[in-house]
């Protein structure tokens, strides 16, 4: 059984929305492997500071205030989460900023 075809005027939005999305990539520029690479190791340095941080100054604790538990591994686990927040916060920033710039390019555009 033969299915309905793309109606024209869809087929046409289909066609305009890449035709613009491809305009704006020439314009803007496609990032390039470098950039990813880049953004790549933010991130994994805005988990690894914190998480070192928090493992010297508990260590730093430990040799002045011994006591029965280490503060070395309670304050490792503290910064690597406080890593992780701050690195899905930025994520989630460039996300909505990536967003942002596509509805302000494509207004009649929807997800």
């Amino acid at each position: 059984m033969p299915t309905d075809p793309t109606p024209p005027d869809v087929l046409a939005e289909q066609v305009e929305a890449k035709a613009q999305r491809k305009m704006i990539a020439r314009r803007d520029g496609a990032p390039g492997v470098w950039s990813g690479l880049g953004m790549m190791g933010l991130i994994g340095w805005s988990v690894v500071v914190p998480t070192l941080l928090g493992a010297a100054l508990g260590l730093w604790l430990d040799s002045r205030h011994p006591g029965a538990h280490p503060w070395s591994l309670a304050l490792m686990m503290a910064g690597l989460v406080l890593g992780c927040l701050n690195a899905w916060r930025w994520v989630a920033q460039q996300d909505s900023a990536m967003h942002e710039a596509d509805h302000r390019a494509k207004p009649e555009m929807e997800d």
